[in-house]
């Protein structure tokens, strides 16, 4: 079973079992885990797990949750995953029953240029990750061992790739520092 540790001014102070399906985190005795300081919004972020993959939410705190230094709203974690929220430090670690996610590396992810996410990172660890809104304009970006592709799936309108028009249910070969432009949001592809 994967736990958290949570460290305030470099002293361990708690070890916590991600026990239960969705845990949450903040200031309010309510939580599953709570991180006791002003800066903590009462429910400040939850943690999810589905069979052995942890996910982070964001739960629209005042001061954000961050993970290895970027401010996220939703992170895939994986093992050593170093997390921020105000004054406390918590460490992910991973239960050993998947060591292989644990081990890959971020190829590539997608960094959100315009709109209420902007600054944010997509980490593209999937063999497919999807994008956009049903009904309105969809992609999938699908991961390959040596490259990534992105495929228009669904809506009327096109999405962009630098600039032009993506032709529907055709792959097109991602490059680092291309443009993607859905529906307004605009995103750059970087390779790590």
């Amino acid at each position: 079973m994967a736990k958290i540790l949570i460290a305030r001014d470099g002293a361990l102070e708690q070890q916590i079992q991600l026990s239960k399906e969705r845990m949450t985190l903040g200031r309010h005795p309510r939580n599953d885990i709570v991180l006791t300081h002003p800066a903590v919004s009462a429910e400040h972020a939850a943690i999810v797990t589905i069979l052995d993959d942890s996910f982070l939410e964001d739960l629209h705190s005042t001061n954000g949750t961050f993970v290895n230094g970027h401010r996220i709203g939703k992170h895939f974690l994986q093992h050593q995953d170093s997390i921020k929220i105000a004054k406390f430090q918590l460490t992910f670690v991973a239960d050993g029953i998947r060591p292989l996610a644990a081990a890959q590396p971020v190829l590539a992810e997608l960094s959100i240029l315009n709109g209420s996410n902007a600054g944010k990172h997509v980490a593209l660890t999937k063999p497919q990750t999807t994008l956009g809104r049903a009904g309105v304009q969809v992609v999938v970006i699908h991961r390959h061992p040596q490259f990534y592709t992105m495929t228009h799936t669904e809506g009327e309108a096109a999405p962009l790739l630098n600039g032009a028009p993506v032709d529907k249910q055709s792959a097109e070969r991602l490059s680092d520092g291309d443009i993607l432009d859905l529906s307004g949001t605009q995103m750059t592809f970087r390779v790590a």
